[in-house]
């Protein structure tokens, strides 16, 4: 296993376990199966196990295999404070509390703002004194250190990176998502901090192994190098000395051991312009079944009535390539969620967009398709409830 080093110089497993995804057994967690794969991932030097209060018996999991195989002194323990879910200062201690029971112990190596999407979420919590509580519980011991994660575009991820002194922070980023989410310009803004940054999201759920277009396929299978689609996305991250650790969705002890073998000797740097131009022609399969020819560049922005629109077409071309729960879901995350309203539907078609489209995008047209397929009326119900929970609900609390 390889190591890279955290702010404090402790040696981090470029492998983290993400146990997002256990195996269940009804609806349950196949307990049994998870501290196998536990137990044996830190047999071969996985130190970093990331869950969150919001992940279905996850942290109550994990808490349980650690103790149960005296491993906790052993491995970091990554977990998330569900700010979404916070109306007071009381309600912080509430779920932190919470966590260490589930997880039963009486720290957390790396704790996280999770998912945050805007700047606004992170004052909110300003206001109700998160950093004088994260001062405490550094000062006792019971944080080790602190960070976020992150959906959303790279502005908005500058703009957080930038609000605090964070320690590490977590970002969706693949060969996919170069120029999307944070992104490499968000990558590279971190490591320019010295912060490290966790991975999350490095094959899009696994998108890009099991729904590859054909061709996409067929150019993997013709490596001389006989990589599978999972070892060459992890290899291009891993070939990135940025990249700090890389979470991965193991749910059997037959891909903890592949990937373990190909984090032994994924070497920064190892990446040759061969496998590049093979990323590259993956990439522009997968992009052949895309709506818009939108990079996600930015230079339509900012947009003078606020309109998401690198955001708007990049859930708008997940529809296409990736399945409609895959390009809602991350409408939700970028999109819909914001505290102030970014919606393709308040363009006025001033046209300023497209005078700066390098592209030379119709982006007025496209922004009201892009309108309606992202928000058919049963999506806008949604939407509309979920924005009056998160904050019509919070004001009045």
């Amino acid at each position: 296993m390889q190591y890279r080093k955290d702010r404090k110089s402790r040696d981090i497993s470029v492998l983290g376990f993400g146990c997002m995804r256990f195996l269940r057994k009804g609806k349950a967690i196949d307990q049994e199966e998870a501290e196998r794969e536990i137990r044996r991932a830190a047999e071969l030097g996985v130190n970093y196990y990331d869950t969150a209060y919001i992940y279905p018996g996850s942290e109550a999991c994990l808490g349980e295999a650690l103790e149960k195989y005296g491993l906790r002194d052993k491995v970091y323990i990554a977990t998330k404070l569900p700010h979404y879910m916070i109306r007071n200062r009381e309600a912080i201690d509430r779920y932190f509390d919470e966590q260490l029971s589930r997880l039963r112990t009486d720290r957390v190596d790396f704790y996280l703002m999770h998912m945050l999407t805007d700047l606004d979420a992170w004052q909110k919590l300003r206001a109700l004194g998160i950093e004088e509580w994260i001062a405490e519980k550094k000062r006792t011991g019971a944080i080790g250190q602190i960070g976020f994660s992150f959906h959303g575009n790279t502005a908005t991820f500058l703009e957080i990176l930038d609000a605090y002194d964070w320690d590490f922070c977590q970002i969706q980023y693949n060969y996919m998502d170069e120029v999307s989410q944070a992104g490499r310009k968000g990558l590279y803004a971190a490591a320019a901090k010295g912060i490290p940054v966790i991975i999350m999201e490095p094959l899009r759920g696994g998108k890009l192994v099991n729904l590859l277009p054909q061709e996409a396929k067929r150019l993997i299978d013709a490596d001389p190098a006989h990589r599978s689609p999972a070892e060459l996305a992890f290899r291009w991250l891993w070939d990135q000395p940025e990249v700090t650790c890389v979470l991965s969705g193991m749910n059997s002890v037959e891909m903890l051991e592949e990937n373990c073998r190909v984090a032994s000797d994924a070497l920064p740097g190892s990446f040759t312009d061969a496998d590049r131009e093979l990323i590259a022609a993956v990439r522009k399969e997968i992009n052949a079944g895309i709506r818009v020819g939108c990079t996600g560049c930015g230079y339509c922005m900012p947009c003078p009535q606020g309109v998401n629109i690198p955001g708007t077409f990049f859930c708008y071309n997940k529809l296409s390539t990736e399945g409609r729960v895959s390009g809602l879901r991350d409408y939700f995350q970028s999109v819909a969620l914001r505290k102030e309203p970014v919606f393709a539907s308040q363009c006025v078609g001033c046209g300023k967009c497209e005078k700066h489209c390098p592209q030379h995008l119709p982006i007025i047209r496209e922004l009201k398709n892009a309108d309606r397929a992202l928000r058919p009326w049963w999506v806008r119900t949604a939407i509309g409830a979920a924005r009056w929970w998160l904050f019509r609900r919070k004001r009045k609390g």
